[in-house]
């Protein structure tokens, strides 16, 4: 009895410290209109596809997240702690791959769900599903660390089970345990590229399909996915912001009045967390409530071929890449009207997925045109209101009056378009005069001009330094064991290893060991390479000189070195060795030589040999040279490099067009991208530059007079198109 009194004292403290931490509500969040109507409709429809919050420092984007954790109602699932409770000894390798599982959809469960359930209640368990275990619990809510593995994400192999029953036993992982709650990504920009991919393709599948360490399971992933990140800490690629459905920025410009109500509201909450939420408690019930049933009607709601095609034309004149705008929009649409308690999906419900989905996407204005111009309505043109009289009983008159003519009006002008007024909204959601684009949507395009500007735009992978990525099979001399993969992988022969070696605990033989694959963000160097010959050298060079001094600006912060290859007379000379410093490279390019030949064929071999050292160190992720030259070369290669006088009549003899192709034509084989900048005029233009770029596999442009600023942009520009 003692016992049984104590039990129930635990459960009453577990449940107060439950309710010691509650999530600021919803409802009481101030502003983010667009932000929590795009989270209730996500909650609607878990597979819309996801939303992702963009925002700097302190805008609240976890709030968000968290606020609609709340609403969402618990869920019925198998009690895997129940069954495995029944199972015999001969049969304690089984495991459940899956969490979450729904009692109602049989179809969903896991091949060792249904040998477990054979084994503790029969083969016929589809028949007795009211004796197969149950509970009620909280939907999840799963943040992904920034460090997590590729292991812990789908899951591997359970070492301490797999070491007792000598069988492979699986051990599910945050993708598992999310199933049917909700995914919550932090710093989605912060995690590695493999990470961020595997979590849009179990969650877009709706299942996590495993197929590591000698495993091949599978297990559905249902998970409302919800991601953050701020500008500020790097830029996002652009698969990953087409994946989510929704992008929206927490970013907004409030008055004073709403950032003292904020400021109190969140001191309120940290003072007593349940007194707050219990003055909200109305409001979050009315959320909740509108959310299971909007979830219980969606099944329900239907679209016209109409609305689809208004949807797609939307998408059509914002210039929005690919299908899964209108996909997305669609969805939200339903969701919408689920939400509004309706069956149809309307104009308004057509609007909120133009303004959340593709409106965001959409790359450019669409044209005017006479013909999709709109008269205004006839409020609009209807006259002024005359002035107020001293007789208040005449105000409610003169009001019934003018509502009367507005109800005639509406019902002359609704005659035979009951239907399709309703429906379909009027075209003028992109139209930058009707409709004035909301502050807290974030542009796609803006994203993408922002995208060379923080972050560093590749990696290198490598097994002696770096972040511990995954597990390998090592080819050669182990310089890092992967002591997890290692045991994981011996795990399973250990019960017939111990026969031959009975005075060893766990045996691990060579074909066991696996190594780590580490990896680093590396940054890239960019080689000016400058003509210095002829009458514009002085030009180029002191143009060469501005951008590098713009691109080491930012060199700190994306990991990139410039360097500056001049090449006149008969050589190239390394004028600036590979550097991050600003201060360097003043000192260094103060004296700038110009004049002479143009030993082209050198300054591409030298800039060749500076990315191969550069490459070699394995800080640098990729190189660009941006040669700025009239691609007229005239010194030969054998010259250059100072061969006898006795062969110069050979030199003479040399193809110097076809030379420099040669050279240029290496490039690719050494990782090495050139981009060309012809300075020279269109008239007098030779071609040659773009043949040179050409061979090389690389980019020509054609700037006469090409300035500091536009230089540095072409060669980000040239960093990002990996």
């Amino acid at each position: 009895m003692k016992q049984e009194l104590k039990g129930k004292e635990e459960i009453k403290d577990l449940m107060k410290s439950k309710e010691s931490f509650r999530a600021f509500p919803l409802a009481a969040i101030t502003g983010h209109s667009l932000l929590k109507l795009s989270l209730l409709l996500s909650a609607v429809d878990p597979s819309l596809g996801g939303v992702i919050i963009a925002g700097g420092r302190g805008t609240g984007k976890s709030v968000l997240a968290r606020g609609l954790h709340n609403l969402i109602p618990p869920i019925e699932v198998l009690d895997n702690e129940a069954i495995l409770k029944n199972l015999t000894q001969a049969n304690t390798s089984l495991r459940p791959i899956s969490r979450n599982l729904d009692p109602n959809k049989p179809e969903e469960w896991d091949l060792n769900t249904k040998k477990l359930l054979e084994e503790t209640i029969g083969t016929n368990y589809l028949n007795q599903i009211e004796d197969i275990p149950k509970k009620v619990r909280e939907a999840p809510f799963i943040q992904v660390p920034i460090g997590i593995t590729e292991d812990r994400l789908v899951g591997s192999i359970d070492v301490a089970a797999s070491l007792n029953t000598g069988e492979q036993v699986f051990q599910p992982g945050i993708l598992a345990e999310a199933h049917r709650g909700v995914l919550y990504v932090d710093d989605i920009n912060l995690l590695d590229d493999g990470i961020v991919n595997l979590i849009l393709e179990a969650t877009g599948r709706e299942q996590n399909n495993i197929e590591r360490d000698g495993l091949s399971l599978s297990h559905p992933c249902r998970s409302l996915l919800i991601a953050t990140y701020n500008p500020e800490e790097g830029a996002l690629r652009d698969h990953v912001l087409d994946r989510f459905a929704i992008v929206l920025s927490a970013d907004q410009s409030i008055k004073n009045a709403q950032r003292v109500e904020i400021t109190k509201s969140v001191l309120s909450h940290a003072e007593n967390n349940i007194k707050f939420s219990e003055k909200w408690s109305e409001e979050s019930e009315n959320l909740s409530t509108q959310l299971i049933l909007a979830r219980q009607w969606l099944k329900d709601v239907k679209i016209t071929k109409e609305q689809i095609t208004y949807l797609v034309n939307e998408a059509l004149r914002g210039g929005v890449e690919g299908h899964r705008s209108e996909l997305f929009a669609v969805k939200v649409a339903k969701a919408n009207a689920a939400l509004r308690g309706d069956e149809n999906v309307n104009s308004e419900d057509l609007k909120v997925a133009v303004r959340l989905v593709i409106l965001p996407r959409a790359m450019q204005i669409p044209p005017e045109d006479e013909d999709d111009i709109q008269p205004p309505p006839p409020e609009e043109q209807s006259p002024p209101p005359p002035p107020q009289s001293n007789n208040d009983d005449s105000e409610p008159e003169s009001n019934e009056n003018e509502d009367n003519q507005e109800q005639e009006q509406e019902e002359d002008n609704s005659d035979g378009e009951e239907e399709s007024t309703p429906e379909i909204p009027e075209e003028f959601i992109l139209d930058p005069e009707a409709c004035m684009v909301d502050p807290d949507l974030l542009l796609f395009s803006s994203a993408k001009a922002k995208a060379g500007n923080s972050g560093s735009r590749s990696v290198i992978f490598s097994d002696s330094r770096g972040r511990y990525v995954k597990p390998i099979i090592p080819r050669g001399k182990v310089k890092r064991i992967a002591v997890d993969a290692t045991l994981r992988a011996a795990a399973p022969y250990q019960k017939s290893r111990r026969l031959r070696n009975p005075n060893k605990s766990i045996v691990i033989e060579e074909s066991d060991f696996r190594a780590k694959l580490l990896q680093k963000k590396a940054g890239a160097l960019v080689i000016f390479l400058v003509d210095a010959s002829g009458s514009m050298a002085l030009n180029r060079m002191q143009s060469a000189k501005g951008a590098v001094i713009r691109l080491l600006t930012e060199a700190y912060e994306n990991r990139d070195e410039v360097a500056l290859i001049p090449f006149r007379g008969n050589q190239a000379e390394v004028l600036l060795p590979p550097t991050r410093s600003i201060t360097a490279a003043k000192r260094r390019l103060e004296t700038m030589p110009c004049g002479g030949g143009s030993p082209l064929a050198h300054g591409l071999t030298q800039s060749a040999k500076v990315a191969k050292n550069a490459l070699s160190t394995g800080d640098i992720g990729q190189v660009i040279v941006v040669g700025i030259t009239d691609g007229r070369g005239n010194v030969p290669l054998g010259l250059s490099l100072g061969q006898a006088e006795a062969e110069d009549k050979e030199n003479e003899n040399v193809d110097l067009k076809q030379e420099v192709l040669d050279i240029a034509a290496k490039y690719p084989m050494l990782g090495i991208k050139l981009l060309i900048i012809d300075t020279e005029r269109k008239f007098i233009a030779s071609g040659f530059g773009k043949e040179l770029a050409e061979a090389a596999q690389g980019k020509y442009v054609q700037l006469p007079k090409a300035t500091d600023k536009t230089i540095a942009a072409m060669a980000l520009n040239a960093i990002n198109e990996i």
